[in-house]
């Protein structure tokens, strides 16, 4: 199930405030330059950890694989 339209409204990427964009409905990506930032939504939940983002910065949106993410990996290096 893809994020709620109404939540997807408000969301910001925590590390710069730039609303974030949804991508192929697994992603929200941070469209500011500077930033880069991928979050992934996990079991329907967008893991908006600046530490997750962090991982996907050099990333590019169609490589971004969201198979290899579950809860219990999220926050772990």
């Amino acid at each position: 199930m893809p994020v709620d339209s109404e939540l997807l409204d408000i969301l910001v990427c925590p590390h710069c405030r730039t609303k974030v964009r949804l991508y192929g409905d697994a992603w929200l990506i941070c469209p500011n330059p500077d930033c880069r930032r991928k979050y992934p939504i996990v079991d329907d939940i967008p893991v908006m950890m600046i530490e997750e983002g962090d991982k996907y910065i050099d990333t590019p949106p169609d490589q971004l694989d969201i198979t290899k993410i579950s809860l219990d990996t999220v926050g772990k290096p």
